[in-house]
């Protein structure tokens, strides 16, 4: 399962809510200027919130006391932690992602489906406005029109036996005389009746039918797909957590380098200025030359140059970071956080071996390349299950009914006495024109020769999985890789902090020097305006390395599967790793 959110506290809610509830208000400055000597990594910096320092003493609610920036509305301050909880909470790859789990999931309970009872419900009515007969151009026909004849002997039998002498036998067209008379006395005409005595006019049937599975090697397969899918979805929903936090620090980072890189243009400027206006005073005073005002008068002019495209790309950058973020570019934020060196602890990492093996453990695309592979075994299992019998048990009940308009009868209850005869009427449900009935069974089903399709299609299905293991060895090999420059990427960046600010102090001091050394008098302009250039890139370079230290222990945990949206200084192990996130039971 996804990591879990680790909540951000009163604090990180607050300000969240604040920044969505305040879009109206202009956009704000930069953040203030930073002291003129950038700090040196140090044990006692301030706590590292993702690599970025924050005051400890600061109120842990941010959202009481904000800084207002102008009348429009209230500026609210986004840490980093902040930023990646709203990256998280905002981004459509996340959201889509786990649209997926809970298809997949859905899907699951859909295989399921095919292990359960199948009942059906079935009804239908039939109206038969015109019947056929069904003897028409058959010897059956004549059978059927004889039954009178057979009446006739069966009474002329019954009278010759019967020992009464006042019972006579009668002719073929007597009989069938005394029959018509005893017929017309209770109304009934049988030439009236014209229909199909084989046919019913209205006709009802109501089928219950429930069948249970009992062996299908397709469906249990199909659960264990389905399984399947849901995990490699939860994979895919962390590794998009994975990226969205990753990418939410390299934007902040991104933006806070941008605003501490202005912040050095305008130290610069002014101490362009401050030059320039000694250069004035001395030229005006005849002790220099009117060239030393002139350069003095060109480094300022390309200063402020340098710092209006510095202000334009903080605001470009502070823009990206709110566009990441799914935040208007409009909406009053100033950054919280401060640029300053991870702690040393963050630069610890383990042996490359173990940090590979702790990579293929934990990555969420090495464990989606593991799934597919599994995922397509199962659909090999799918196909082989066709040919397989199936085996189910399967129970029917049915309540049919046939139903005439006419539901009248006319027959002769005395059987001695066929002249005499009564009429009667039967209700629509009754018992003569409604059965039920109820079969139970087991039903086999194998298909025994298909012309070699399954095998064939089991054969493609191999194929497949042989894909995937391929593309899982290539996705291993590139995390091994990507552990192995990240490592690289990390001891660099380290080694170049640490120079990079060793040599702030010393352009700090030469500098110092050549700013004594002017006023003495025994220096020129051109030493002070190197060692101003030397300052500024120096600054700037430090400034760099910075970054990229923060960059490169982001990369490092998510080339090795580690990276959290908890604070990087939360919970570090003592072999330069963070616990895995925590996962439900698959």
């Amino acid at each position: 399962m996804p990591a879990p959110l680790r909540p951000g506290g009163p604090a990180a809610l607050a300000a969240a809510l604040t920044v969505w509830f305040a879009l109206a208000a202009p956009a704000p400055a930069q953040t203030a200027d930073p002291p003129a000597a950038p700090p040196r990594p140090a044990p006692a910096a301030p706590a590292a919130v993702g690599g970025a320092v924050t005051d400890p003493a600061r109120s842990p609610d941010r959202a009481t006391a904000l800084p207002a920036l102008d009348a429009g509305g209230a500026v609210v301050s986004l840490s980093l932690d902040d930023a990646i909880q709203i990256a998280l909470q905002r981004a459509y790859a996340i959201r889509l992602a786990e649209l997926d789990v809970a298809n997949a999931r859905a899907q699951v309970r859909e295989a399921y489906g095919g292990l359960f009872p199948l009942v059906d419900v079935a009804s239908s009515y039939t109206r038969n406005v015109v019947q056929a007969n069904p003897f028409a151009g058959s010897a059956a026909g004549g059978l059927f029109g004889g039954l009178g004849a057979i009446g006739w002997l069966q009474y002329n039998e019954v009278a010759r036996t019967d020992g009464d002498p006042a019972t006579e036998t009668l002719t073929l067209t007597e009989y069938n005389r005394r029959v018509l008379e005893g017929q017309q006395a209770i109304g009934f005409d049988p030439a009236a009746e014209s229909g199909n005595p084989f046919g019913t006019d209205n006709q009802f049937l109501n089928t219950l039918s429930l069948s249970q599975p009992i062996y299908n090697g397709s469906a249990f397969a199909a659960v264990r797909g389905a399984r399947g899918l849901v995990e490699i979805n939860e994979a895919a929903v962390e590794q998009r957590r994975d990226e969205t936090i990753h990418e939410a620090r390299v934007a902040y980072y991104g933006a806070l380098l941008a605003g501490r890189q202005a912040a050095v243009q305008r130290a610069s400027v002014e101490r362009s200025r401050e030059t320039f206006e000694d250069a004035s005073l001395l030229v005006a005073q005849g002790v220099r030359p009117v060239l030393e005002r002139l350069n003095a008068e060109v480094d300022l002019a390309n200063a402020e140059t340098q710092l209006a495209q510095a202000d334009a790309q903080a605001s470009t950058s502070r823009d990206q970071l709110l566009l990441a973020l799914g935040l208007p570019v409009t909406a009053p934020v100033v950054l919280e956080s401060d640029l300053a060196p991870p702690r040393p602890a963050l630069f610890q990492t383990v042996g490359l071996a173990a940090a590979a093996a702790t990579a293929l453990d934990l990555r969420p695309d090495v464990r989606q390349a593991a799934l597919a592979v599994r995922l397509n075994e199962v659909q090999r299992d799918i196909t082989r299950a066709a040919a397989y019998p199936r085996l189910s048990a399967f129970a029917t009940a049915s309540y049919s009914g046939n139903v005439p308009d006419d539901r009248t009868a006319v027959f002769a209850p005395d059987p001695r006495d066929p002249f005499t005869f009564t009429e009667s009427s039967s209700g629509f449900f009754s018992g003569d024109y409604w059965q039920p009935s109820l079969a139970v069974g087991v039903r086999l089903g194998w298909t025994l020769f298909d012309g070699f399709q399954t095998r064939y299609r089991a054969q493609q299905d191999q194929i497949v999985i042989d894909q995937a293991q391929v593309q899982l060895e290539q996705v291993r090999n590139a995390a091994q890789l990507e552990v192995a420059t990240a490592i690289r990427q990390l001891q660099s960046a380290q080694s170049r902090l640490g120079s990079q600010s060793q040599t702030v102090e010393t352009a700090q001091t030469a500098f110092a020097f050549a700013s004594a050394r002017l006023e003495e008098g025994v220096a020129s302009q051109v030493d002070v305006r190197v060692a101003t250039q030397n300052l500024d890139l120096a600054r700037l370079n430090y400034l760099q390395a910075v970054y990229d230290a923060l960059v490169a222990r982001s990369d490092y945990e998510r080339a090795t599967g580690t990276i959290l949206p908890a604070p990087l200084d939360e919970t570090v192990r003592p072999d330069g790793l963070r616990p895995a996130p925590p996962t439900a039971s698959r």
